[in-house]
């Protein structure tokens, strides 16, 4: 199975206006979105669309059918919310790359599932591969703390990688490996000590036998945050996951845990904070947006 688990070290470093640094070990799935009915039968503690303690939900993920809010080219026709999330992830890359060819091309998702049935991902990572087996494209879906999501697409053309016959210094076992890198206006609400219209930057390598991606945050020239997320492959079994289970109990509750405790430690340093609702107008092309951006009245 292409579908594997990854133990992972997460750093977080704020450069400016105050040094903050945390880092934390985390476990991530990394999902073939075309073996999600032989994961559902084979790993006794995770299911699919049913409850248990590793629940996924494909609704839960890219809800393209939605309305997208503050776009500045909504699509007239949404998608139905009933396709698979494979098909949305795939539609969505080829609305963002026109010409892009994904005839029998496969998904694979970095993420958590609902844990006890609860779900939080900062962010999860689609990463996209023609029938070849070459990576073509890479996706980051952002989610806050007030369940908005948007994401970032990362085309063919930001690939700086390696093709499957490059001469360049990667391990046999990954060279299939890419980079994808893009740096991009955030126009998201993701931190209240970050204002919304700095840029992302992201370069995620496509998953072998180590998981490495990291998104920094740019004030026009000026790096002022940096988080990074790498760490070894580890088979999916049901034995590794019941053992993982014990190793980083309640995973997303200690995550959205850990986001709030560090917001408490940047306020009593004094770092600047920014309203949510204080640029509305900058906060765009995003989905399920929060009433203090989008009044119920607005159907957008």
């Amino acid at each position: 199975m292409n579908s594997c688990l990854y133990e992972c070290s997460v750093v977080h470093a704020r450069f400016s206006p105050r040094a903050h640094r945390f880092v934390y070990r985390i476990f991530l799935f990394a999902i073939d979105l075309d073996e999600l009915g032989a994961l559902h039968r084979r790993i006794p503690l995770f299911s699919v669309a049913r409850r248990n303690l590793y629940s996924f939900r494909e609704s839960d993920y890219l809800p393209t059918g939605e309305p997208l809010h503050n776009a500045p080219n909504r699509p007239s026709n949404p998608r139905s919310t009933v396709e698979s999330l494979k098909s949305r992830v795939l539609a969505h890359l080829a609305s963002s790359s026109p010409g892009l060819d994904l005839t029998g091309a496969r998904v694979v998702l970095v993420t958590l599932p609902r844990i006890f049935g609860y779900l939080f991902n900062p962010v999860s990572f689609y990463f996209c591969y023609d029938h070849t087996g070459t990576p073509i494209a890479a996706l980051a879906e952002v989610t806050n703390t007030f369940k908005e999501m948007k994401p970032y697409v990362l085309g063919p053309e930001t690939r700086i990688g390696a093709p499957l016959n490059s001469d360049l210094p990667f391990p046999p076992s990954e060279r299939g490996a890419a980079v994808f890198h893009l740096r991009t206006p955030k126009h998201f609400y993701v931190s209240p000590f970050s204002d919304v219209d700095v840029a992302f930057d992201f370069t995620l390598r496509t998953p072998g036998e180590k998981l490495s991606v990291q998104i920094d945050d740019y004030v026009g020239s000026e790096r002022t945050l940096t988080s990074t997320l790498a760490g070894p492959r580890r088979e999916l079994t049901g034995s590794r996951l019941a053992w993982f289970s014990l190793k980083y109990p309640a995973l997303t509750l200690r995550i959205i845990g850990l986001i709030h405790w560090h917001a408490l430690l940047l306020w009593l340093k004094r770092v600047p904070w920014f309203a949510k609702s204080a640029r509305p107008g900058d906060q765009r092309a995003l989905y399920r947006p929060h009433p203090s951006i989008a009044p119920t009245t607005d159907a957008a």
